[in-house]
């Protein structure tokens, strides 16, 4: 079944083909586009170290896992699909998130061929053990490389002070001793479990024909049963773990990331309080607010001064990051301003411009075919309407604002992560 999805206002339409394996296959024709884009995903990250298939029994598996089997997805018994890809001169690559993992290509020819090659590799594991103990090293790698990477360990030193049990709190990638417990039967079972097309998304954008991208799913996507999965996390306490964690890095200035830890009293959050979040966000961190204009004037930040909405299943946190040579201070300022907002509330007229400038955004991600798949890629991921946000977004009033920002921020459950200069 192929249902279509419009939305007048900007001109815009994506069509989602149901395939009988549960999977959904999502497509927005940009004819006008020189180019295509491409991601074979799966609802599988760096958090699912414990889950059982269909009830059965629990099983758990080494950190890290998630994303050494991406690594290993790549190769097969004659070429590996690098090799096939650049042999069409598409380009490829794929990631791991803590939530997902997701494998993609873009082109500007060669479209159909470049589809056939990422639905193959992805359906066609290839695990043995030389192979996977010849990774262990090349990963190992990797990890050291991430410990040497001053805004990763600003990131991941913050959510270990945030969270005291939740995996969000391990490093995508895993540690040097996890990875080394790996084998080829964790990685088929990882594999057979998570990449059931059940669990699994396709999301096409660009000068393309969504019919022949349905037709391509429907001869080349191999059925299988699909399985039920349950997913186990530690309880996690509302408080954090840590107030604050420092380290020493060679930087040229200061790093700092600062987290409002969020209760987390259902596993995920709505679009709608996602939505609220970014807006909410905007208006009190964005480049044209009150605190904002106070801090760059004080040269307490520079332009590298940003936050996010950080949620996920059994997590969520605001992160407020940057650079800044009295990072203590800018948490001081921020607090002073979060009191005031917690008790008067935000400006409509700051609610009004920030929801432009964000449905500005949403808009203008329509003239790249990346952004529109990474868009429904999220759609496909949280089992959301295409377009659902641009009505959330229409409807939003101050009463909801001021809900959703006591939700967010408690200034005494928050944590500041350091990397300072040697």
């Amino acid at each position: 079944m192929i249902k279509t999805y419009k939305n007048s206002l900007i001109n815009e339409q994506v069509k989602v083909y149901k395939h009988k394996s549960g999977l959904e296959v999502y497509v927005c024709e940009k004819p006008e586009f020189s180019s295509s884009f491409a991601i074979f995903g799966t609802r599988y990250g760096s958090i699912d170290t414990k889950f059982s298939v269909n009830g059965g029994k629990i099983t758990e598996v080494p950190e890290g896992i998630a994303h050494y089997l991406e690594h290993k997805l790549f190769e097969s018994e004659e070429l590996d699909a690098f090799a096939r890809f650049a042999k069409t001169g598409a380009s490829a690559n794929a990631f791991t998130s803590f939530d997902r993992t997701c494998y993609l290509f873009s082109c500007s020819t060669n479209f159909e061929e470049n589809f056939k090659i990422l639905l193959d590799f992805v359906q066609h594991p290839y695990f043995t053990e030389e192979t996977v103990r010849k990774e262990q090293g090349i990963i190992g790698q990797e990890i050291q490389m991430y410990d040497d990477s001053a805004p990763w360990q600003v990131l991941m030193n913050l959510l270990g002070a945030l969270y005291k049990e939740h995996p969000i709190r391990i490093d995508i990638a895993g540690t040097v001793e996890s990875i080394a417990k790996i084998n080829a039967d964790l990685l088929y079972d990882c594999y057979n479990t998570f990449y059931n097309l059940n669990n699994m998304f396709i999301c096409v954008a660009g000068n393309i024909d969504a019919q022949n991208v349905f037709d391509l799913c429907d001869k080349l996507l191999q059925t299988k049963e699909p399985v039920e999965i349950q997913r186990f996390m530690p309880k996690e306490e509302n408080q954090v773990e840590k107030e604050k964690v420092e380290v020493t890095l060679p930087v040229s200035k200061p790093l700092f990331a600062i987290g409002f830890k969020e209760k987390c009293e259902n596993p995920t959050k709505t679009l709608k309080e996602k939505v609220l979040s970014e807006i909410i966000l905007k208006c009190i961190f964005g480049n044209d607010s009150l605190l904002y204009k106070e801090l760059f004037d004080s040269k307490l930040i520079n332009d590298s001064f940003g936050a996010e909405y950080f949620n996920g299943y059994g997590y969520a946190c605001s992160i407020i990051e940057g650079e800044s040579d009295y990072p203590e201070k800018v948490k001081e300022v921020i607090n002073r301003y979060l009191n005031t907002y917690l008790e008067k509330g935000i400006l409509e007229e700051d609610i009004k411009r920030a929801v432009k400038v964000y449905y500005s955004e949403e808009v203008c991600g329509f003239n790249s075919a990346e952004n529109i798949v990474m868009n429904m890629v999220e759609c496909a991921f949280n089992k959301t309407e295409v377009f659902e946000e641009f009505d959330i977004i229409k409807n939003i009033t101050q009463e909801d604002v001021a809900k959703r920002l006591k939700e967010m921020f408690d200034i005494s459950n928050s944590s500041i992560s350091i990397v300072n200069k040697e």
